[in-house]
């Protein structure tokens, strides 16, 4: 017995932008959203287009089962979605109780995030030396290995945890 092909649905953008998605049986929902099930701990699989009402449309196993066409039109658009600069280099920080001012190098360039408190820096589970710091603004960054940054780095996170 063979697997059906991929995919059940079509993706395209409309003039304005929006992610068109026509399912299988030939409706078209303007302002299709993928959302990813599982966006640290495997972010290439379990992926839902959502209606702009919120209900699911397609569900995908894997990102990378997709053809490139339509797998570039959702990784585009989650690229928009889930901005998470990565923290490639601390800095300074302006005081190593809390709030403090943290100067950062990140994959997007130089910042400044302010932490609230402590428990704004979570590390993830099961992701060796991987966190997040959440930012007094609501930005969300990312330390994909603690023990991968420079050992300044390392030491003026480490007074924190």
């Amino acid at each position: 017995m063979s697997a059906s092909p991929l995919p059940f649905f079509t993706l395209a953008r409309d003039p304005l932008g929006r992610l068109v998605c026509t399912d299988a049986a030939g409706v078209a929902h303007v302002g299709a959203l993928p959302v990813r099930a599982f966006p640290l701990t495997a972010p290439g699989e379990g992926l839902s287009l959502v209606s702009a009402e919120g209900r699911e449309l397609v569900w995908i196993d894997r990102l990378a089962d997709l053809p490139a066409e339509t797998r570039a039109l959702i990784e585009a658009e989650l690229a928009v979605r889930e901005f998470v600069p990565e923290i490639q280099r601390i800095v300074s920080v302006s005081t190593f109780a809390t709030p403090s001012l943290w100067e950062v190098e990140t994959d997007r360039g130089p910042t400044t995030l302010a932490l609230k408190a402590e428990e704004d820096i979570r590390r993830l589970p099961g992701a060796r030396g991987s966190l997040l710091i959440t930012s007094g603004h609501g930005t969300v960054f990312r330390v994909r290995d603690l023990f991968a940054l420079d050992r300044h780095s390392r030491r003026l996170i480490e007074r924190f945890l």
